[in-house]
């Protein structure tokens, strides 16, 4: 009779044994799901909002655009006008300030960033280092208990 209950709870042993070593497989692929879901919702975040900023540089460039050719027939205008030199000083800062714009909105000036940034992170990543190394666990709980406390 004994070998028969111990027969029975070794049985019962390995069968839950197997039902943790299951679970716990299927929680570490669960895991692993949620954080590669996690990084693609950074990753589509990130995308949007530099579409976003992108977007923004086109609409600037229209504004600045439009400055930029009224300003310029106004003192072409004016140059005629006068015969001054002088006027038209302000056509060379503002010529620089509309080619930026349009570098970065429509030329290759996010190519040339991008690989400025890919350079400094190789070459140069002390640099970009934060002030007090990652933030960890602890310190995010104390910072929450401080505000808790505030509170």
């Amino acid at each position: 009779m004994g070998s028969i209950t111990s027969s029975i709870a070794e049985n019962m042993k390995s069968a839950m044994q197997e039902t943790m070593d299951k679970q716990q497989q299927v929680m570490v692929e669960n895991q692993r799901k949620m954080a590669e879901r996690q990084l693609q919702m950074q990753n589509e975040m990130r995308i949007r909002m530099f579409a976003t900023q992108l977007a923004a540089a086109r609409e600037r460039l229209y504004w600045y655009g439009a400055f930029y050719g009224l300003a310029a027939a106004g003192m072409l205008a004016g140059f005629a006008k006068r015969r001054n030199p002088t006027i038209l000083i302000p056509f060379l800062p503002l010529t620089f300030v509309v080619g930026y714009q349009a570098d970065f909105a429509y030329g290759s000036k996010i190519g040339r960033i991008r690989a400025m940034a890919e350079e400094t992170m190789e070459k140069e990543m002390g640099l970009l280092a934060l002030p007090t190394g990652l933030p960890t666990i602890d310190n995010i709980d104390k910072k929450i208990e401080m505000t808790k406390s505030k509170m």
